[in-house]
């Protein structure tokens, strides 16, 4: 990792502050049935525009997480007790907010047995029963060493199954040290064995210190797993302790990457400086739905 001055951010990388009502609306509905979104406990950048048109990435298993990865903002340490009524308030939250998709994620619990499988599995079966036309989308951590894990989540059929590699595998040491690239990518494989109907999907950031090539290479890897969605973004360093912006990625450098990985066979490609993991989630999972109806009506 460089020992550099922070590098200053670019015109590209521009964010409103969060003031609207609806944006308001949504935080007190949050705060009101107790939940944590990976919005606020990771600092995402695009808040502001995504609670005010109603759409949370809510993170289930608590706060805190067993890993310490050196680009994540969510804390570190001793994990929170899991609360068994969390499957239904999460369900009743997004009833109310009335999303047409919505995407669960949680913090990485090595501690537990199953890593959470089971507590995904029981939110995903809660939200069906409280609104049946809503899509959902998880994004769960590698459940490392926790064997039968991915088939319990994969059982409760979510219509999405996420899963970032985050990086290239070089880097992994330096930003992801307790995680495996490679079993990332047979993760994201085995989804697929398993239940070919569901959309399988990934990301990565740029900016911290990658190169083209590894980039190319991990589309081609996440291709050979039959991954069906790309996501690319620019990395920003949530604190001074966390890993450092190599370099800020220029839009038409996004724009190369997005080409690239259509041309490999990508059926929806999200590439630009505030690309993250579930930013306009929704709308993309209908694009995903009409990509793969083109495909096969080919």
């Amino acid at each position: 990792m460089s020992e550099h001055t922070p590098l200053k951010k670019p015109d590209w990388i521009r964010v409103k502050a969060p003031v609207s009502h609806a944006y308001q609306a949504t935080r007190d509905l949050i705060r009101e049935h107790k939940l944590n979104t990976v919005c606020e406990e990771a600092a995402c950048p695009n808040i502001g525009e995504c609670w005010a048109k109603k759409h949370a990435t809510v993170m289930i298993l608590g706060s805190v997480c067993t890993r310490a990865c050196r680009f994540c903002n969510v804390a570190t340490g001793r994990p929170d007790l899991l609360d068994p009524h969390e499957p239904e308030r999460v369900a009743e939250a997004m009833a109310k907010l009335s999303l047409s998709h919505v995407v669960v994620t949680s913090v990485d619990r090595d501690d537990l047995p199953d890593g959470g499988a089971e507590h995904f599995a029981r939110t995903i079966r809660a939200i069906r029963a409280a609104s049946p036309t809503t899509t959902i989308e998880v994004l769960t951590p590698d459940f490392l060493r926790k064997e039968g894990a991915l088939e319990i989540v994969v059982e409760a059929a979510p219509d999405v199954y996420n899963h970032n590699v985050e990086t290239v595998p070089r880097l992994y040491k330096q930003v992801r040290p307790a995680a495996r690239y490679f079993h990332s990518v047979h993760l994201l494989k085995r989804v697929k064995e398993l239940s070919p109907q569901t959309f399988t999907k990934s990301g990565l950031m740029v900016g911290l210190g990658e190169g083209k090539e590894e980039i190319y290479q991990v589309m081609e890897d996440l291709r050979a797993a039959d991954v069906d969605f790309i996501t690319i973004g620019q990395y920003l360093q949530p604190t001074p302790k966390h890993h450092v912006v190599e370099r800020f990625v220029e839009p038409q450098e996004f724009e190369d990457y997005a080409r690239m990985a259509r041309g490999k066979g990508f059926l929806m490609v999200s590439a630009s400086p505030m690309t993250r993991s579930s930013y306009h989630a929704g709308d993309d999972f209908e694009k995903l739905k009409a990509a793969r109806a083109a495909l096969l009506a080919s």
